[in-house]
């Protein structure tokens, strides 16, 4: 590859970083709203494939380590994959130490960016000659992991069966979508994304809703002193996480880029209730959730991009449905044939060192260039 390729590329990574720091910032940004868009504009505008796929790389990585600040900082969700922190994130700031928990937070999602990432890709490797027979069972590994997921939530039977509604639901409006010769996959996603916006809305019309949301007061935050633990500019990953920490986070990492077809909500949540359950003292499990859930935020985002991509160039898992849909499919430039299973997109246009070099060269961006909270 000529060397202005690879500056195109980089510069691309660059505008991912920067743009998705600032959007990360704010409170509520969707992936799916944000990503999915900018995504596809950069697909149409005709980026080189390399470009696209560090663009959408250093987007993701630095919207999940900036949504940690208004997370701890505010008590307000940077964005879905948030929500899982925001348990633990509460209880930091009403001691004083949101600041601390931020440390923590933005520690481990470096962490697991650079442990899942080359896991991610190897994993996609060992998959990719089973292609044909995953791609074959894919609604079955689907519905077995939504079945999976809705057992173990806290109402199990009404989940389950909440399922079967949803899947009329949603076969109808395809089939209704197919008849008129449209394709709204992304804007399944994004319905889900907007629909609790549009609830909130509503609700703001009643006087006695509208009223529980009014504010008389600003909110204050307290932060107690603390101590820096390493020295020079940035914090050290290693320094701020104690070794029980980085151990969790790491093994977090390793297993959860082995799955792809979990939603990475539930992961989240399912990998800090693990975590939480096995911690005694109260505010080592407080900021070991922290770590390891915003962690595992970072690995599960990178294991369903790159492994259905590499592996079958198919959308198979929730982010490739949803955030990472432009990688797969963004006619007339990249295209995916249900009915023959051809594809024309990433999967068929940057190799297996290719989707490694240039993975790891938007991670190293995103991170350098990303806010580094310290204490």
């Amino acid at each position: 590859m000529d060397p202005l390729t690879i500056l195109v590329v980089l510069g691309f990574c660059v505008l991912g970083t920067l743009a998705f720091t600032l959007i990360g910032l704010v409170s509520g940004t969707d992936e799916t709203a944000t990503i999915a868009p900018l995504t596809l504009l950069v697909v149409l505008l005709g980026a080189p494939a390399p470009a696209v796929f560090g663009f959408f790389m250093s987007a993701m990585v630095a919207k999940h380590i900036t949504h940690a600040i208004p997370t701890a900082l505010l008590g307000i969700p940077g964005d879905t994959m948030a929500i899982p922190l925001m348990r633990e994130a509460n209880p930091m700031r009403g001691l004083g130490a949101p600041h601390v928990a931020l440390c923590k937070m933005v520690s481990a999602s470096v962490v697991a960016v650079f442990v899942s990432l080359p896991l991610s890709v190897l994993f996609a490797v060992i998959l990719s000659p089973l292609g044909s027979v995953i791609s074959a069972a894919a609604p079955w590994i689907f519905l077995s992991a939504s079945v999976l997921i809705a057992y173990f939530s806290p109402g199990r039977w009404a989940s389950v069966v909440a399922i079967v509604p949803f899947v009329f639901l949603v076969a109808a409006l395809q089939a209704f979508s197919t008849a008129h010769g449209l394709k709204p996959s992304v804007s399944y996603s994004l319905g889900v994304t907007a629909g609790p916006l549009i609830i909130d809305l509503l609700r703001s019309l009643s006087p006695r809703e509208r009223r529980s949301m009014s504010r008389t007061e600003h909110r204050r935050v307290s932060m107690a002193p603390d101590v820096k633990s390493w020295s020079g500019f940035m914090p050290n990953p290693f320094k701020v996480l104690d070794p029980g920490q980085t151990r969790t986070t790491v093994t977090a990492a390793a297993v959860t880029s082995a799955t792809f077809v979990f939603s990475p909500v539930a992961t989240t949540v399912a990998v800090g209730e693990y975590v939480g359950a096995r911690t005694k003292h109260a505010y080592r499990r407080l900021t070991s959730v922290l770590a390891v859930r915003n962690g595992v935020t970072e690995s599960t985002y990178i294991a369903e991009v790159l492994i259905p991509l590499i592996a079958f160039g198919l959308p198979l898992s929730p982010v490739a449905i949803g955030p990472a849909a432009p990688l797969f499919n963004a006619p007339p430039r990249f295209t995916v044939d249900p009915r023959t299973g051809e594809v024309n997109n990433l999967h068929t246009m940057l190799s297996v060192p290719e989707f490694l070099f240039f993975g790891l060269a938007a991670a190293l961006i995103a991170v350098l260039i990303a806010p580094t909270p310290s204490p």
